[in-house]
């Protein structure tokens, strides 16, 4: 992966422009889709999902990894695509900049916007975040399958189109360790927020959200979003979608 995408693409991937203004980028939306890996969406002629998944299968073979896991349909599962989070960008750097500050033994500290100290960081320990499911992956697109793996898998052809792929073990694993610092019990998480109503469209604002006085609150609000979604993707098998 190039200097590049460690800087902008796995931001690690800003969508908006990186020249910006801070101000009109803090709040654009991010959401995060549960995709059912069920056999009647996944071997049907129409499954929109087709393409991304054979890729995916083609990069964790080359892994030595099994493909993305298909399971048979039972009663009260449908193929129906949901909404289960959603976040704004900045908060979503917020929490992985914490990731690292813990993960490299350092102080995680409340932070009010990105700047120059994010930068130095992902440069720093550049290697480190190259392996982490939480930090290494596209902020716009990609997505996390109930696979476990020890670090993303990334080829040329994912990094052409949804940048790295995630576990959704690893990402659940990396929210544990992360929780404490920003005073959440992994063990016993405060209550999910709701999911959109609708889709967003890129670069359209997130929905305003009700912050608290934690100095942590927006990388709570985030770690809440994901938390979610990776304990659902592996209870019902399905893959984590990025939009």
């Amino acid at each position: 992966m190039s200097d590049h995408c460690a800087r902008g693409a796995c931001r690690i991937t800003l969508s908006r422009p990186p020249h910006a203004p801070v101000g009109e980028r803090d709040f654009v939306a991010c959401d995060l889709w549960l995709v059912p890996l069920v056999d009647v969406l996944c071997h049907s002629p129409d499954n929109p999902f087709a393409e991304e998944i054979a890729l995916y299968d083609k990069a964790l073979g080359d892994a030595g990894l099994p493909p993305v896991p298909v399971y048979a349909y039972m009663p009260g599962l449908t193929g129906d695509v949901a909404p289960v989070a959603g976040f704004d960008y900045d908060a979503l750097h917020f929490l992985r900049r914490a990731y690292l500050l813990q993960l490299s033994g350092l102080a995680v500290t409340p932070v009010g916007e990105l700047g120059g100290d994010y930068e130095q960081l992902l440069e720093m320990f550049e290697q480190t975040a190259r392996q982490s499911h939480l930090v290494w992956h596209f902020d716009h697109a990609g997505a996390y399958v109930p696979l476990d793996f020890a670090t993303p898998v990334s080829t040329d052809d994912l990094l052409a189109g949804g940048g790295p792929l995630g576990s959704a073990h690893g990402l659940l694993r990396e929210l544990e360790f992360v929780a404490p610092a920003i005073g959440i019990d992994p063990a016993n998480p405060p209550a999910a927020p709701l999911p959109p109503a609708a889709p967003t469209e890129l670069e359209e604002p997130a929905s305003s959200v009700p912050y608290d006085d934690d100095p942590f609150a927006r990388e709570r609000h985030v770690w809440l979003g994901l938390h979610a979604a990776a304990t659902r993707s592996l209870a019902q098998g399905s893959m984590i979608v990025f939009s």
